[in-house]
């Protein structure tokens, strides 16, 4: 008889670079990282920065969002916050820049982690909810993928889970070369590299 240990894996697989990612839904979690006014156009300091949150990125981090909920796949937030006791060069002015953009709001039961740095991991109970429960792997969406995604990533390879990064869920700041960049970095030494349409594809057939 299958153990319940057994039984209550779930067990897909998800297209990917360098090679076929597969990972138990039972312990994994959906990432998303900084998609916030701010960043979107909508905040006070959106002169400077530029909407890096597409319209695009939205309807594709919605698509994956709805879809991980409907999986029971737990949904993670991540909030950039500004700290008044340290020099950053962090664009948050007001409250208003730290929300998350209306179409994308967290309900009852999603996890919402606010941050100082750019890891999600540094001085947040991020990985302390994460191990509490049981999650491995991490599938990473949000702004902007050279700075927050990757650094998070990292970080969360270095705790041994295994991230996987969706290439057309996020967007960088700078050149393209930048978003290339941490592209190959993460199929080549952290993880995988996949699409919303491939991560879409494997939970809607689970």
């Amino acid at each position: 008889m299958m153990s319940s240990k057994r039984a209550a894996e779930r067990p897909v697989k998800i297209e990917a670079r360098p090679e076929q990612a597969e990972i138990d839904l039972s312990r994994t979690a959906l990432i998303i990282v900084d998609m916030q006014n701010v960043f979107a156009g909508r905040g006070d300091r959106s002169d400077i920065v530029g909407p890096t949150i597409t319209r695009e990125l939205i309807e594709k981090t919605k698509s994956l969002i709805e879809t991980a909920r409907k999986a029971a796949i737990k949904v993670v937030y991540l909030k950039m916050m500004k700290d008044p006791e340290r020099k950053s060069k962090s664009l948050i002015r007001t409250v208003g820049d730290t929300k998350i953009v209306d179409e994308l709001s967290p309900l009852p039961g999603d996890i919402v982690i606010e941050k100082t740095w750019y890891s999600g991991f540094r001085e947040t109970s991020l990985d302390r909810i994460l191990r509490e429960s049981r999650i491995e792997y991490l599938i990473f969406t949000g702004v902007v993928t050279n700075v927050c995604v990757e650094s998070t990533l990292r970080d969360s390879y270095f705790l041994n889970y295994w991230p996987i990064l969706v290439s057309d869920a996020t967007n960088h700041a700078g050149p393209s070369f930048t978003q290339q960049a941490t592209e190959w970095n993460v199929e080549s030494s952290f993880g995988w590299v996949t699409t919303a349409e491939n991560v879409l594809t494997a939970l809607l057939t689970e």
